[in-house]
């Protein structure tokens, strides 16, 4: 059975959106559990401005999920027939979205009732939610080596970053 392969352009930036998602997450976990704690709080604290570096991360997130979801809509589309993969871009742009809608004073205010940010609350929920569906996802349907598949380094003839912007063309003139 041949090794699965992932287009180099998929590989760097889905590596480059997985890499900060994890410190949103846990940041985010830290933020509320500080300021809102509503649901419950974390057993312990941590020091510094957790509100800071979790708005850094985003601000970090926003330009990398705007890139990611352009080529998940040009060349990734059929990717998003896979519920799992179509799941985890909608999680990821809601909670990049209504974090950029969000007044990072609100929460030190104690101001909680705002829309945008149960929004948010929700959306930290189905990070968590989509991301493990994703990785079950791949599991089920490649194992190990499809997921391998997306840390690889090695580029096939015609996948090289000067081919890129030909390869997103291509998908676009080709949209039904």
């Amino acid at each position: 059975m041949p090794r699965p392969y992932q287009p180099s352009l998929l590989r760097l930036l889905h590596g480059a959106t997985a890499l900060p998602v994890p410190l949103a997450w846990l940041t985010g976990l830290l933020v509320y559990s500080r300021y809102d704690g509503r649901f419950g709080r974390l057993p312990f604290t941590l020091s510094g401005e957790w509100i800071d570096i979790h708005g850094t991360v985003g601000v970090l997130l926003w330009p990398l999920a705007l890139l990611f979801a352009f080529y998940a809509l040009t060349a990734g589309r059929l990717r998003l027939r896979q519920p799992a993969n179509a799941f985890v871009l909608v999680a990821l742009v809601m909670a990049v979205g209504s974090g950029k809608l969000m007044d990072e004073d609100w929460l030190r205010d104690g101001q909680f009732h705002h829309l945008v940010y149960s929004v948010h609350l929700f959306t930290w929920l189905l990070i968590a939610l989509a991301v493990t569906l994703h990785l079950v996802a791949v599991l089920q349907r490649g194992g190990l080596p499809l997921a391998r598949s997306m840390a690889s380094l090695s580029l096939r003839p015609g996948d090289l970053p000067s081919h890129w912007a030909a390869q997103i063309l291509r998908s676009i003139r080709s949209r039904p």
